[in-house]
């Protein structure tokens, strides 16, 4: 478990110990954050009865992916947002569970891998807003969990332009290479979609003035800003979609025009090979005919050969057939 106490504003105390906290949240004065990472029921049972949370939303915490959402309760609010975690060039959606009181705010996660610590720079880089409380410690891992969505969907965005100019190479790269990269860009952007979409949702309600969550607060313009880089990544993801769709129809598109071509010249080289079979075979009769058993005949049947073989093949290449 990490902690940290701010008190009027200033960051009082670090790491200090589960013992303490009760002291720390019944004072109006002070702001407490604490993270727990993979706790047991019995841990997060004992700060739910601490913090006085809803019996529902330490049940959500334990259940395995959860939608991006909140809920709003009578004395806290409870936020459920996925952080953005590479593994290699592999995306791994990783859940955060948020209470959220009047002096604290509980971050709970179940994978290990995530780390916060550019939350933490963030607090402590932005000194003059800790006045705010709860509110500023909220607004600080919102702010990087959506600017970690961010920039998921710019690198997205930037391997389908890529996709997206393989196409149209004079010498494309391996088909099945391709395909691959388009097949796991698609599932990666689908998986993406769940876990970003829902957040338009989220700021609505958290800057919804009816709820009086951030009424009169110094930190509104502050999640507005968080808000409109969420509409961004949402605008992103749907442009896309579409974006996917438009290369996988002119992938089938190229393919379909690449075997007309194939099935174009395969035609057209059978038509010109069929012609110096049938004069050959015309030739092969075991009845008389001009020509037969004379030198000048078979010079004739070459020289007919010949004649309608090439101009069959300038013919067709003149149509683009071959």
């Amino acid at each position: 478990m990490r902690t940290r106490l701010y008190r009027d504003g200033r960051l009082e105390k670090e790491n200090f110990p589960a013992t303490e906290i009760s002291g720390y949240v019944t004072d109006r004065r002070n702001a407490v954050w604490i993270d727990l990472c993979r706790p047991t029921p019995a841990d997060l049972a004992a700060l739910g009865d601490e913090l006085d949370l809803h019996e529902l939303a330490v049940e959500d915490v334990l259940g395995d992916h959860q939608r991006p959402k909140i809920d709003v309760y009578d004395n806290h609010l409870f936020v459920t947002v996925y952080a953005v975690r590479h593994d290699g060039d592999r995306f791994v959606p990783a859940e955060i569970d948020v209470f959220v009181t009047d002096t604290a705010l509980v971050t709970v996660r179940m994978d290990p891998a995530l780390d916060l610590a550019e939350v933490i720079r963030r607090w402590d880089g932005a000194p003059h807003l800790a006045a705010n409380g709860v509110l500023f410690l909220l607004h600080g891992l919102l702010d990087w969990v959506v600017d970690g969505q961010l920039q998921l969907v710019l690198d997205l965005d930037a391997r389908a332009e890529e996709l997206e100019d393989e196409l149209f190479e004079e010498r494309p790269a391996n088909a099945k290479e391709t395909q691959r990269r388009m097949y796991e860009l698609r599932k990666t952007t689908a998986r993406f979609r769940k876990i970003a979409l829902p957040m338009r949702e989220l700021f609505g309600t958290l800057l919804h003035r009816d709820r009086g969550v951030l009424h009169g607060s110094e930190m509104a313009p502050y999640y507005q800003d968080v808000y409109d880089h969420v509409l961004r990544t949402a605008e992103l993801l749907e442009s896309l979609r579409d974006l996917l769709a438009n290369i996988r129809e002119t992938r089938l598109a190229q393919q379909g025009f690449r075997l007309n071509q194939i099935m174009k010249r395969l035609t057209g080289w059978a038509a010109i090979i069929a012609v110096p079979t049938a004069i050959t075979g015309f030739y092969g009769q075991n009845v008389p005919f001009p020509g037969s058993g004379e030198s000048w005949g078979f010079w004739a049947s070459l020289v007919l050969v010949s004649v309608t073989s090439v101009a069959l093949y300038a013919v067709f290449r003149r149509n683009d057939w071959l």
